[in-house]
């Protein structure tokens, strides 16, 4: 019912970069990895400094065993928490990638 509503409600604006993002968690909620990763991924493509996609990306990737992605996620979004002087988002993202790297 709820991403129902999401996805009329996408129809209606210009992707919204929230309303994306909180289709992806649903679909990602409802164990659909591959659907959730298209809009992770068209979140990125399209809103590249909405720095929040690439933490949960970048769990989704851990979660589906494809670490040099997740890595690689992490790596890219603590370039844009930098650029976009997110210090909180940066750190978020580091200690994510730590975590992964350190094991």
């Amino acid at each position: 019912m709820r991403l129902e509503r999401l996805l009329d409600m996408l129809n209606g604006t210009k992707e919204d970069p929230f309303i994306l993002f909180a289709i992806a968690k649903e679909y990602e909620n409802k164990g659909e990895d591959n659907i959730s990763l298209d809009y992770y991924s068209k979140l990125i493509a399209n809103h590249p400094n909405y720095v929040g996609t690439y933490y949960h990306l970048g769990k989704l990737y851990e979660r589906t065993d494809n670490l040099k992605e997740a890595i690689n996620t992490y790596n890219n979004g603590m370039l844009v928490a930098k650029n976009n002087k997110d210090q909180h988002s940066y750190n978020e993202l580091a200690a994510a990638k730590f975590n992964l790297t350190d094991e």
